[in-house]
């Protein structure tokens, strides 16, 4: 039980990105000073939506330069911050590279993040963007267990470096996260476990899947039909919501899965049609 000072700044890592721009406009409409790290503050691209966020809201934004790989790169925007937020990992499906591009980054920037809350003493509690790739690769993991559900106790087993990278970057990510923390009693952790996250973008440019699923839907690449996939999906607003619910509930730990319902990509095109009728090749 870990109550959060709201006058000591919140660190967000990777806070341009899809989820973490929500998650640091609601902070800045709280009132908090948020120290946003990014890996470029001068690239008005990327950072100008957190500068007109912060231009109208009553929060302080402070932008930090930090690279996932470097160590020690985290120290000092975290200094003062009783609550950390990691959400910075890559969320790309088509890799040349998978160890460089994904496994890497999510690993030891995971690490990265959580050795300099063990460096920080003001730290009392961490949360980390997971997901629900973290508890299972293939639909055959359900199968092979017996189960008719996952839940948080699940993690993904089938997923490797060569089958389903991304997934098994997840696995390996959290693992670490929860490894490291077991470590230690100062500061708790943590994670959301969010499916394929959907809705309004707030940043000018991204490389989220998520951004790239719709414009397939949208742009006529998926025209001539769509693959037969059903997935969980759940709103990218109420993804920020539980981030700042798991900072701030002092009794909050733990996984905690983020599925709103299952829907498949012919579902999903039928969603855009109905609200924007023929506009798009869908």
């Amino acid at each position: 039980m870990r109550e959060i000072d709201r006058s000591k700044p919140v660190l967000v890592t990777g806070a341009n990105g899809y989820v973490a721009s929500w998650l640091v406009r609601y902070l800045l409409e709280d009132g908090l000073t948020v120290h946003a790290t990014v890996r470029d503050p001068g690239n008005q691209k990327k950072v100008g939506h957190l500068q007109k966020i912060d231009a109208e809201t009553p929060g302080t934004l402070k932008l930090f330069k930090a690279d996932l790989l470097q160590e020690g790169a985290f120290d000092a925007p975290m200094a003062g911050c009783e609550l950390v937020y990691h959400t910075a990992s890559p969320f790309i499906i088509r890799v040349k590279d998978p160890q460089k591009e994904l496994v890497d980054p999510a690993l030891k920037g995971t690490r990265n993040v959580l050795e300099a809350a063990n460096r920080v003493d003001s730290v009392k509690r961490v949360v980390l963007t997971t997901s629900v790739a973290a508890i299972f690769g293939d639909n055959a993991d359900m199968a092979d267990a017996g189960l008719t559900a996952f839940t948080e106790e699940q993690w993904n087993t089938s997923s490797s470096l060569e089958h389903q990278p991304y997934s098994y970057s997840k696995r390996v990510a959290e693992e670490e996260a929860w490894k490291i923390a077991d470590t230690q009693d100062r500061w708790d952790l943590v994670c959301i476990n969010p499916a394929l996250v959907m809705g309004p973008s707030l940043a000018n440019a991204s490389d989220s899947t998520s951004i790239t699923t719709i414009l397939q839907l949208t742009n006529g690449s998926m025209r001539p039909g769509a693959p037969a996939l059903t997935m969980g999906v759940v709103d990218v607003r109420d993804v920020a919501v539980a981030h700042v619910k798991a900072g701030f509930t002092p009794a909050a730990k733990g996984r905690h899965i983020a599925v709103s319902e299952a829907v498949s990509m012919l579902e999903m095109a039928g969603m855009i049609r109905e609200k924007f009728g023929d506009k798009y090749p869908l």
